[in-house]
């Protein structure tokens, strides 16, 4: 299929010039006026259980989740004239003017909110034109037509006067076929990263001894004997922090991938989405970079909250990181193994107590002599080894996983820059 889709780019007619109002019909449907609270008090005059109302269109995902459905243990209609069809595209046209939104198939009726324009193609491949509203020219002819203020608005007359090129109907069909394509194999992978996420919780929780007990629920066969106390000082040190400037850090990718503050997400995992890179380092040594299968701790926070103090991240790819501050590497001492440590502080008992350890007004910090305090239970060698080798294949299937997302997400930017004129 993706075959037939650069053959037929090879020997494609020149794209045309339309106008919005000729590839769409375009809807308005304002029954429901007023603020977010007068429609929530409207709720019971005019509740119908045959539809759903939806609100805050600016918020929408596409995935169809996400709190810009109205439900409150009903579905409510405002009696409103329009309803939607799987296919059909939705775009905020108040507050955050031009987010799109592609209706899939539904489980109820539907009706359109007042802060939505609905677009729904006269011809065109459904799927193309979706991508086509979100390209960056299209963005910038929106944005042209927006009326500025408190609120920024685009009306139904100025959204079907921008024009925009189009191919023929076997063209559209062909490249809305493969970026769909695309889009499903993004979120069939995100699906599978989410269960893999949830069995490592679901191990992290039962594999490791709960309070007042010294052996966990669930074990390898073989494995019976309690765990043992000891202190975490006990089993590994934290080695110094690295000093790189940040001024020399930049978000241009070129030298070395810098695992820091903003780089170390919520969960315990390398955020890609927000990357710091150094285009240079005097005298670079492996003691300044996470290797394969070695983890670190983060000793800092700037949230009140402290999501992420105390963390650790392992890696688990076959790449090497630069280590910037409060980001720290751990080394596991001899007969231990580092994979069952890693799982060990892990968990989220572990993380709480390194919480309340933190010190600081603004930025807290974690001293190291209140990680190696903890306490903990620990089993014998061979067991770690299995529990190690669990989570281990676990985290390396997990980033695979991660890698895959990554690079299907670079191959779709790239066919919108190259696919559309």
């Amino acid at each position: 299929m993706v075959v037939d889709v650069f053959e037929a780019l090879l020997a494609r007619n020149a794209w045309e010039k339309r106008k919005l109002g000729e590839i769409f019909n375009v809807v308005t449907d304002y029954v429901a006026n007023g603020s977010f609270k007068s429609l929530r008090q409207r709720v019971s005059t005019y509740s119908n259980p045959n539809f759903a109302y939806m609100i805050r269109l600016q918020d929408a995902s596409n995935n169809w989740k996400g709190p810009w459905l109205y439900t409150d243990q009903q579905s409510y209609s405002f009696l409103a004239k329009t309803k939607l069809n799987p296919g059909d595209i939705l775009m905020s046209n108040v507050g955050s003017v031009g987010k799109f939104f592609l209706v899939p198939d539904l489980d109820r009726p539907m009706t359109l909110a007042p802060n939505a324009i609905l677009l729904r193609s006269m011809t065109y491949s459904t799927y193309f034109l979706f991508q086509l509203l979100q390209t960056s020219s299209m963005t910038e002819s929106i944005n042209e037509k927006t009326t500025p203020g408190v609120q920024q608005k685009i009306n139904k007359t100025d959204l079907k006067k921008i024009i925009t090129n189009v191919p023929t109907l076997n063209e559209s069909s062909m490249v809305g076929q493969m970026l769909s394509l695309l889009d499903n194999l993004i979120a069939a992978t995100q699906d599978k990263l989410s269960f893999l996420k949830k069995m490592k919780m679901f191990f992290l929780q039962q594999i490791f001894p709960t309070k007042n007990h010294d052996v966990p629920q669930i074990r390898f066969d073989g494995f019976t004997d309690v765990w043992s106390h000891y202190k975490l000082g006990s089993l590994m040190r934290i080695d110094k922090e690295q000093e790189v400037k940040k001024e020399l850090l930049t978000d241009i990718q070129k030298g070395f991938y810098v695992l820091a503050m903003r780089t170390f997400s919520m969960d315990g995992y390398i955020d890609h989405s927000k990357p710091y890179w150094l285009n240079h380092l005097d005298n670079v040594s492996d003691d300044k970079f996470l290797l394969p299968r070695e983890f670190a701790i983060l000793d800092a926070d700037m949230d009140a909250n402290l999501p992420k103090i105390g963390r650790v991240l392992l890696n688990a790819s076959s790449e090497k990181y630069l280590l910037a501050a409060h980001v720290r590497k751990i080394q596991v001492k001899s007969g231990n193994d580092p994979i069952f440590i890693y799982a060990l502080m892990r968990g989220n008992s572990v993380h709480e107590r390194l919480k309340l350890e933190a010190n600081g007004s603004i930025s807290k910090r974690l001293l190291d002599k209140n990680v190696y305090k903890q306490s903990i239970l620990v089993p014998n060698r061979s067991e770690q080894s299995r529990i190690g080798r669990l989570f281990f294949l676990l985290e390396t299937t997990i980033t695979l996983h991660q890698q895959k997302i990554k690079m299907l997400k670079q191959v779709k930017k790239s066919c919108l820059q190259n696919l559309f004129i």
